[in-house]
């Protein structure tokens, strides 16, 4: 799945729902509003390659990945991938292991250099109004938790690592889908608005990364 740019770096965008703004506009997507504020910067860089599906867990990204042929080497790759394990219950063991296989998935995209790939850390649906007769302190409890494995395993790898968790959370302070609001009318997933502060707050690292 691969989105036109402009001329300069090429990006590789890996992850789930998340990653391709399910509900939003595709240029709300972050990783195309990040790639759009790199250009405003001054950084040439084209919008990215998508490799991301609502739903996919990191062993169906893997799969997918690995499904996908694609052969490319990039100058930038992110990552963001963890909610469907939690959802669906599966351990944070198996998480460890898998999210471990895809950093270095996304290291040999970078053409081996884990300086060019950063991880974004697993938002907490659980405050969103889909999620209003859930346990929300067990969700926000088990994302916690798999964040902290995502940052272990991305310290160990000298990955970067961008905590957009507490960003997610104060979206709750508007929780009615709408025009405006921080989540789209499926009010599960978040709006271009709420994606934005997700690339503003990678900006600053992506951009320390690109001069590396």
């Amino acid at each position: 799945m691969a989105n036109p740019g402009s001329d300069g770096s090429d990006y590789l965008a890996l992850g789930d729902s998340y990653t391709i703004g399910e509900g939003a506009l595709e240029v709300e997507r972050w990783p195309v509003q990040l790639a759009g504020l790199l250009r405003d910067s001054g950084t040439a860089i084209s919008n990215p390659d998508i490799i991301a599906h609502t739903g996919w867990t990191t062993a169906e990204l893997q799969e997918a990945i690995e499904k996908s042929g694609n052969q490319k080497t990039y100058e930038l790759v992110s990552l963001l991938i963890g909610v469907n394990n939690q959802y669906r219950g599966q351990s944070r063991a198996r998480y460890r292991a898998e999210f471990r296989a895809l950093l270095q998935t996304a290291i040999q995209f970078a053409g081996g250099r884990a300086s060019r790939v950063f991880v974004l850390s697993i938002p907490d649906w659980g405050v969103s109004p889909f999620a209003s007769d859930r346990d929300r302190a067990k969700i926000a409890q088990e994302i916690d938790q798999f964040n902290a494995i995502a940052q272990e395993e991305c310290r160990r790898a000298a990955v970067a690592f961008v905590d957009i968790t507490p960003t997610t959370r104060r979206a709750a302070s508007e929780p009615t889908p709408g025009v405006d609001s921080q989540f789209t009318s499926d009010g599960l997933h978040y709006s271009g608005k709420q994606m934005r502060q997700w690339a503003e707050l990678a900006l600053p690292v992506v951009s320390r990364l690109l001069v590396s």
